[in-house]
């Protein structure tokens, strides 16, 4: 499994997902399909399959054009919401499927928006899996609530992501990780593998480079969104539930300036 990241619009990835073996892949998001198309030039593969994590533009508005592209072959165009353009498999959760030789199973994670798919792919054994996250789940952060509350983020979060394995590199839909953090050590100050993160981020962001992938292990120890039953997580929010944790943390992270 290789998994190339493309930089689109201001802070957007988009992604080519190629099986080695069959030289065959997926567009993850593929807001601007040019790019796409170019890195599917440059990598030699051919392209099955359409990943649409959710209906927003900036993920989504790429699908038909990109399906223009590729003419005379019928692209394969996944997401789990009736909104999302140039869709013809509709999937929820547990679903699964192939890209080539990799298997793809789709988790269902409404919160941000309410058919929000995030994609976990696994290759060949010995091979880290990945999870495509979307606007899910960021590097030390988490999507806004538009169309859930913070118990469906409870379950996508800890019910559902968290559970996936601790090696499980994770693809998010944007470059927040900075600003993420900064409001990560509001909560956390004193949390060692948080101050870690943060340092390299600044120093990642400040040569351009991404602050992607991370892992879900990673994610466990620094993101606050991914520790809402960490009692310092709680006590910052003055409270010992974990949903009214995840809501209080969305809601001061909506109005942090840091």
């Amino acid at each position: 499994m290789k998994i190339l990241p493309i930089p689109a619009l201001s802070d957007n990835y988009m992604y080519l997902l190629v099986d080695e073996e069959t030289r065959q892949c997926a567009a993850v998001d593929p807001v601007e399909p040019e790019k796409i198309i170019q890195a599917i030039e440059r990598e030699n593969c051919k392209l099955t399959t359409i990943l649409t994590t959710h209906h927003h533009w900036d993920h989504s508005n790429g699908n038909e054009k990109l399906v223009q592209l590729v003419p005379g072959q019928k692209l394969v165009v996944y997401g789990g919401d009736n909104r999302v353009p140039a869709l013809n498999a509709k999937v929820g959760h547990g679903d699964q499927f192939k890209v080539g030789n990799l298997d793809v199973k789709c988790l269902h994670t409404p919160c941000h928006t309410t058919g929000h798919i995030c994609y976990f792919v696994t290759g060949p054994s010995g091979q880290e899996p990945a999870v495509f996250t979307g606007d899910t789940l960021f590097i030390g952060g988490c999507g806004k609530f538009f169309e859930g509350t913070g118990e469906t983020m409870y379950s996508a979060l800890i019910t559902i992501l968290s559970k996936l394995p601790g090696n499980t590199r994770v693809f998010c839909g944007h470059e927040y990780t900075v600003n993420n953090l900064k409001y990560a050590l509001h909560v956390e100050p004193d949390n060692a593998a948080l101050k870690k993160k943060f340092e390299w981020a600044k120093e990642q962001r400040a040569q351009n480079f991404p602050t992607i992938p991370s892992t879900i292990q990673e994610e466990l120890e620094f993101n606050p969104f991914m520790r809402v039953d960490k009692a310092n997580v709680q006590k910052h929010c003055k409270t010992r539930d974990p949903i009214s944790t995840m809501s209080f943390l969305r809601e001061e992270k909506n109005n942090f300036q840091g």
